[in-house]
């Protein structure tokens, strides 16, 4: 199927450029929209899985590189800046290696995923950006010692760059999940730093404030208007399991005929954080990308026997409800969709580093 034109308007893009934007390791673009919302010239997304092609491109208005960012030159992505803007280069490198979801089996021989965040800082050494902003998982500052990160921000300082680093949660900045995430922010036109939290703790948004509006559906079913408002189907016995979940509690409250085998055994009684139903009136769990199986976190819908729809992991990422992340006559597959969904900055999350960016080009006066 042809690529989407690059050159296709944003569905939300304002008028006013702040600066331009190329996003590595782009994904479907939370973090391009974040700064295509704020006002900046997103130019290009790079990045490797095809899956997020059509979102990136039709939600941003900005070209879709698929290349391994390993084979990606400083000279390519400076090509890619608009002339007479301050250039911004922003990415997220994947975290799997760092993550607490990751399997144990994946430490033992990591180098191959490690060298990605050095191939973000080769990048930077290359094009000398005016801004930088690095977004991972809180993991990675205590990774092998934090020496990986250290070298990271090491190689800002010693290129001229201010920097600021530190681990955020996402709910402080309206995006509603408890969800923890390490940001960095480098500047060579002055001092920057992420903006002020926009929540405060006792007014996070909510599942209910982020998904109650949507049509019921059943687990197995789509809503006719919308095919990303898709339920996953559920077996028999996770059908029960569903049924008995409640709000807050775990599988330890339930029949003890419907607790898997797994967790029966000793080795398995610490893994509480599964077959859990979300509450209407808290945060939802860090969105992943297995966010679609009742069986994988706490991933159940609050009332509804099935877990989460992916447009409702969507909008707890905070894309829009018109995000569009396929094409109408497109086959796509609920794996990919969920991967797209899950490995995304939340939007929120991006309009906030938008912001900071903004302030320090502004002189550090408001955005």
């Amino acid at each position: 199927m042809p690529a989407t034109p690059f050159f296709i308007p944003a569905k939300h893009a304002p008028t006013r450029k702040r600066g331009a934007v190329v996003d590595v390791f782009c994904g479907a673009g939370g973090l391009s929209h974040g700064f295509l919302l704020e006002g900046f010239d997103v130019r290009a997304g790079i990045d490797i899985d095809s899956a997020c092609r059509h979102a990136y491109e039709c939600n941003n208005g900005a070209r879709y590189i698929e290349k391994d960012v390993a084979d990606v030159r400083g000279e390519e992505v400076s090509a890619l800046f608009a002339e007479g803007q301050p250039r911004i280069l922003v990415g997220c490198a994947p975290c799997q290696p760092f993550s607490s979801y990751s399997r144990k089996g994946s430490q033992k021989h990591p180098d191959a995923k490690w060298k990605l965040l050095g191939e973000f800082g080769r990048l930077v050494k290359e094009v000398q950006p005016d801004i930088v902003s690095m977004e991972n998982v809180p993991r990675l500052a205590n990774f092998h010692g934090g020496e990986l990160l250290k070298a990271f921000l090491c190689g800002l300082q010693k290129a001229g760059y201010a920097v600021w680093s530190q681990v955020v949660d996402c709910a402080a900045y309206g995006v509603p999940q408890t969800r923890l995430r390490l940001v960095v922010l480098a500047s060579r036109v002055g001092a920057i730093e992420l903006v002020p939290p926009t929540h405060k703790c006792d007014r996070y948004r909510t599942v209910r404030d982020a998904i109650a509006g949507l049509p019921p559906i059943s687990a197995g079913e789509a809503a006719q208007d919308d095919p990303l408002h898709r339920a996953s189907r559920l077996s028999a016995v996770n059908l029960a399991r569903i049924r008995a979940a409640r709000p807050g509690q775990t599988w330890r409250d339930w029949d003890p005929r419907l607790v898997a085998k797994c967790h029966q055994k000793s080795t398995g009684r610490w893994y509480q954080s599964v077959y859990g139903r979300m509450s209407w009136d808290a945060p939802a769990p860090t969105i992943t990308t297995q966010c679609n199986g009742f069986g994988n976190g706490r991933f159940g819908h609050p009332e509804q026997n099935r877990a989460i729809s992916l447009r409702e992991a969507a909008l707890l990422q905070t894309f829009p409800r018109s995000y569009e992340f396929f094409q109408p006559d497109e086959r796509w597959f609920v794996s990919a969709a969920a991967r797209c969904i899950g490995n995304a900055v939340p939007v929120a999350l991006g309009r906030a580093v938008a912001q900071s960016v903004a302030r320090t080009l502004n002189g550090g006066r408001g955005v």
